[in-house]
């Protein structure tokens, strides 16, 4: 039996027994039951792809879906796709671990949450793995509904109407985005008469003209407002700030990475004509959003608004390794998502730990000192955040290096197909402003809240239980990326250039 297939299946079968299931449930035993579904998931896939051989698609499945549309149940990995699917089951299995000791309130509440967490699984799966740009639509919008509930239901506790609010802007925000989307991939369907992507992406620059400069203008909007590029942002910061640690950690290591690989699939491989006319305009939004979303950062006095922020700054490298057309720019791109997946992961799971001991996320709340208070906590604090301002020997730091080159290399004119050589000039200066501020605001904030005189409070408990070992498996993932890179970006090499066949 495919392996992918039953990893995309498994995830379902589960949500639907939690459900079922939810009264006879304990918290813990459902709770356990999602860490055991991720991990066997994760194991499915890398079993699988350590059995492929390593040319084109992995565990390709392509089933006739609809006959009359020629819509496909068409699924597969490469090397693009492959690192954020372990990444997502990593992440889902330690969400999961942390509602052991962390249950939601409510009764058969944790059955609830956890079944939603599950359909969030399947449907990222679904996007990482479709072949066929509906399949691809369908799997995009099923993940949408469990994280409205997910905000809306288990957020802020004391702040009922605002979790709400956000989580309904979350989801115009996403669904205006993904309709936009639709039209772009109507359009591409009405000039290739298919919705296959490896036949799309075997057409090369053959979808050309005015027409597919519309598909991939709504195309990229839509995955923009997913990723997000500013100024489509808004909805994110009040998202994070209102959602649960479960919703804060699933949006920022997952969501996002929906609409970056959105970009690489779709978008370059695609239509690498209209994506060469837009990358300047990609790359110019992805720099300003990395200078804005610092200098809000500098702001900030709540600690999970300013990880929310920092995330469309880290999204920004992200989009300009992208918008650089480069090989290295598409290999900053994916290193940097799967970085980003692990090392915000590891911010919010503090952030949320912070929360539920002081009620509060407010760095004035938090007080000062914690490192005499709490020390394994501040740590841990500390550690992502050199993680995540990309100190060299951990995994932040080749991502945005990568981007920083491929914009570099496209300055100098030895490379880049995206950007001409003036504008990755004035790029690079913006990228390299924002690196220095992103240094300034985590050091500002570690200043705040580690280092002084200590302020005692009642609340001031260390990392324990389910919070230490996602701590441990985290920092672990986080060193390993950061000191043997080649093991993601030799999974990654190979599959670059099917992505940037028609765009160089």
């Amino acid at each position: 039996m495919n392996g992918l297939v039953v990893a995309l299946a498994l995830p379902a079968v589960a949500a639907l027994l939690l459900v079922v299931l939810r009264g006879m449930l304990t918290d813990r035993l459902a709770a356990w039951s999602g860490v055991g579904v991720s991990v066997a998931v994760a194991l499915l896939l890398l079993v699988t792809w350590v059995a492929g051989d390593g040319d084109g698609y992995t565990a390709e499945v392509d089933l006739v879906w609809v006959r009359s549309l020629d819509l496909h149940l068409h699924l597969g990995m490469d090397g693009i796709s492959f690192p954020l699917l372990m990444m997502t089951a990593l992440v889902t299995a330690l969400v999961c671990w942390a509602l052991v000791d962390d249950p939601p309130a409510g009764d058969n509440a944790t059955p609830a949450l956890v079944g939603l967490v599950m359909v969030v699984l399947t449907a990222s799966i679904g996007v990482f793995a479709a072949l066929d740009l509906v399949l691809f639509f369908v799997f995009f919008e099923l993940a949408l509904i469990p994280m409205w509930f997910v905000i809306a239901r288990w957020g802020d506790p004391l702040d009922r109407a605002g979790r709400r609010t956000a989580a309904t802007r979350f989801l115009l925000y996403t669904v205006v985005g993904s309709a936009l989307m639709l039209v772009g991939f109507v359009t591409v369907w009405a000039l290739a008469g298919t919705v296959q992507i490896p036949e799309l992406t075997a057409l090369g620059g053959q979808i050309d003209g005015g027409w597919a400069l519309f598909a991939a203008c709504m195309i990229a909007l839509g995955l923009a407002v997913k990723t997000p590029v500013w100024p489509l942002h808004l909805w994110l910061p009040d998202a994070h700030a209102k959602a649960p640690t479960v919703g804060s950690v699933l949006l920022a290591a997952v969501f996002l990475k929906l609409g970056t690989y959105g970009l690489l699939r779709v978008l370059v491989a695609v239509l690498p004509g209209p994506a060469r006319d837009l990358a300047p305009w990609l790359g110019l939004l992805g720099v300003v959003g990395i200078v804005v979303a610092a200098l809000a950062c500098l702001r900030q006095v709540d600690l999970k608004r300013l990880i929310a922020y920092s995330s469309v700054g880290h999204m920004g490298f992200v989009v300009l390794g992208i918008a650089t057309l480069t090989e290295i720019g598409i290999a900053a791109a994916v290193f940097a998502s799967v970085a980003h997946g692990v090392v915000t992961a590891l911010l919010f799971f503090n952030a949320g730990s912070l929360k539920r001991r002081f009620g509060t996320a407010e760095l004035s709340v938090l007080g000062r000192g914690m490192y005499a208070r709490m020390p394994a906590l501040a740590v841990v604090l500390a550690f992502a955040s050199f993680a995540s301002l990309g100190l060299p020997g951990l995994a932040g730091f080749w991502g945005e290096m990568m981007a920083l080159r491929g914009t570099y290399e496209a300055a100098a004119g030895t490379d880049g197909a995206g950007l001409g050589e003036a504008l990755a000039a004035v790029l690079l200066v913006g990228a390299l402003l924002g690196v220095l501020l992103t240094s300034a605001y985590f050091l500002r904030m570690l200043r705040r809240t580690l280092q002084g005189v200590p302020t005692p409070h009642d609340s001031d408990t260390d990392l324990a239980g389910s919070e230490r070992g996602i701590a441990v498996v985290l920092v672990v993932a986080v060193l390993v990326l950061g000191l043997v890179p080649g093991l993601v970006m030799g999974v990654v090499e190979p599959s670059i250039p099917a992505i940037l066949g028609g765009a160089r």
